[in-house]
């Protein structure tokens, strides 16, 4: 089991415990999908949460780094390029959430999960359709899940810069798929994707 980022308690639980939780990374054809689990503190708001998607890469930093310092827990976690290629993506998305939540040190009450499917956690688990648009501790999920995702792009850009992870943070673009076909696939390309598997049966990777 892989895990990503660190949890924190910032203050007693004093009502009910909701947890949202969200991944990034489904779309992508190289990297680990990744996930966040956060309960905010209802004493402690933030401003301007929204769906990671609709903010700037700024935006995006500042508010993660509010919500890492303000939220009673959060969870960064994750799902290997293998484990994608081994469960599918849907799969490897319900595992680095369930493996976000169950690395929070406060036990919610209810677990708030964006989109159509509920990852295998125990106790009370709601999916909800636009919930990163919907409710708070989902929207600031889907930004820790969004920068953590990010960051680790950039990292592997470092190892591979010849894939231009740092612009395209690994999902198929033009220029993404022009360079696959130009180098081949490397290690963190997810070979059960079309793209990436059409290079290897052509002997690219």
């Amino acid at each position: 089991m892989r895990y990503c980022g660190c949890s924190t308690v910032n203050a007693p639980e004093s009502r009910a415990a909701i947890c949202g939780v969200d991944e990034a990374g489904r779309g992508p054809i190289a990297g680990p999908v990744f996930a966040a689990a956060v309960i905010l503190d209802a004493a402690q708001p933030i401003i301007g949460l929204a769906d990671s998607k609709l903010l700037s890469a700024a935006l995006r930093a500042r508010l993660a780094e509010e919500i890492r310092g303000r939220a009673l827990d959060w969870q960064i976690a994750f799902a290997t390029v293998e484990e994608i290629d081994r469960l599918n993506i849907l799969q490897a998305s319900l595992l680095a959430m369930r493996r976000a939540v169950e690395g929070l040190a406060l036990r919610p009450d209810e677990v708030l999960v964006d989109g159509r499917h509920r990852p295998p956690i125990e106790g009370r688990v709601r999916a909800i359709v636009d919930g990163d648009r919907l409710h708070p501790a989902i929207s600031a999920a889907s930004i820790l899940a969004k920068t953590a995702r990010d960051a680790e792009m950039l990292r592997l850009h470092a190892r591979f810069p010849r894939y231009g992870f740092d612009r395209h943070k690994g999902y198929p673009t033009r220029e993404h798929v022009r360079l696959l076909g130009q180098f081949g696939a490397c290690e963190v390309h997810r070979r059960s994707f079309a793209p990436v598997r059409r290079t290897l049966e052509a002997g690219r990777g």
